[in-house]
């Protein structure tokens, strides 16, 4: 698996969500994607999975444009929205199965993934009659029952129990045992627990790409290390407005 992006630039009107972006992945590791509300994580995201337009720059995903190969890409890339839109009148079970058409594959896969992100026991239920954790999960089922290389989690553990979380870290520990996932959250033991390394963007900027342990660097915690990079970044563009 191979991601690189180039100068990827993303504007919605004035306003620049992404800018000059560049990212090299290159082998099987979990990825903090880390910032504040606003930074840019979820633009970045949707552009990798041809959600969004790129407005300038290239995505490179396996050495090939994924512009230029959009289907191709998608077949390979897994993602889960952080607002995780569901056909809420489908049973589970149908509706893993309606993915699975889509990707053709097994119904035996559509099997173990049930197994694997524990929904087992509501796969006969409607999926509007679910709790937010096994929604959360339904989600996570569709977005790894075709084995993509790369998987993208848009905050996959936002609103769940301590347990959830628990079992989500689990799945998500293992699936990066053998594939790339690029991980969104604002919560710091998650990447702590999951991570190998942080990309860390600020109004449309990387200010950090580094292995976790350079990224904490100095201090006690990684939520010191945000605080202290992303409230830097602010003084320092009040300064220059300022100036």
């Amino acid at each position: 698996m191979s991601l690189q992006i180039i100068n990827l630039t993303k504007k919605f009107g004035e306003q620049t969500a992404l800018n000059n972006i560049n990212i090299s992945i290159d082998k099987s590791e979990i990825i903090g994607l880390l910032g504040p509300n606003g930074a840019g994580k979820s633009t970045l995201m949707k552009s990798i999975v041809g959600a969004l337009k790129i407005d300038e720059g290239e995505i490179i995903f396996n050495e090939k444009n994924i512009s230029e190969h959009e289907i191709e890409s998608k077949k390979n890339i897994g993602f889960l929205p952080e607002n995780n839109p569901l056909y809420l009148e489908m049973y589970v079970k149908e509706y893993l199965q309606f993915v699975a058409n889509i990707h053709k594959i097994s119904e035996a896969r559509v099997d173990e993934v049930i197994e694997l992100v524990g929904i087992t026991p509501e796969k006969s239920k409607k999926i509007s009659q679910l709790s937010k954790g096994y929604k959360q999960r339904v989600g996570l089922a569709q977005a790894i029952i075709h084995q993509p290389d790369l998987l993208i989690l848009d905050e996959p553990t936002n609103g769940l129990d301590p347990n959830q979380i628990i079992e989500i870290r689990n799945v998500v520990k293992e699936i990066g045992k053998e594939k790339t996932v690029l991980l969104s959250t604002h919560i710091m033991q998650e990447v702590e627990a999951l991570c190998s390394r942080v990309i860390l963007i600020h109004k449309g900027n990387i200010l950090q790409d580094c292995p976790i342990d350079e990224f904490k660097g100095k201090f006690g915690s990684l939520e010191e290390a945000f605080a202290s990079y992303t409230q830097t970044e602010t003084v320092s563009v009040t300064e220059e407005i300022n100036n």
